[in-house]
């Protein structure tokens, strides 16, 4: 009998979005809620947008693994991220990436 493989993994995470923030970044997490702070306003989606930008790219994901799955009007939102477990997941994100390009 042949075995099914297991189906990708997948984590939901607490988000709080700061919209209009100076500069792109994530804060990391306090009381299990990941901070992130975005430059760009809340109109029409925009910091939705840019919060799955920022952490597709500070994943290393494509941007069709970090999906909103609850909160689009919300400053609490809650981000579906397909390919990681909650332990790969918060070993990136405590990784502080490269430097700003100068």
């Amino acid at each position: 009998m042949a075995r099914g493989r297991p189906g990708p993994r997948s984590v939901k995470i607490n988000v709080r979005v700061i919209p209009r923030a100076r500069r792109d970044a994530i804060e990391g997490f306090l009381d299990a809620v990941l901070r992130v702070r975005v430059t760009a306003a809340p109109q029409d989606g925009n910091a939705n947008q840019a919060v799955v930008k920022l952490l597709a790219k500070r994943l290393g994901l494509p941007r069709s693994s970090v999906v909103l799955a609850r909160g689009a009007k919300s400053r609490d939102k809650v981000i579906e991220i397909s390919g990681l477990d909650l332990a790969a997941l918060r070993e990136r994100l405590s990784d502080p990436g490269p430097g700003p390009a100068n």
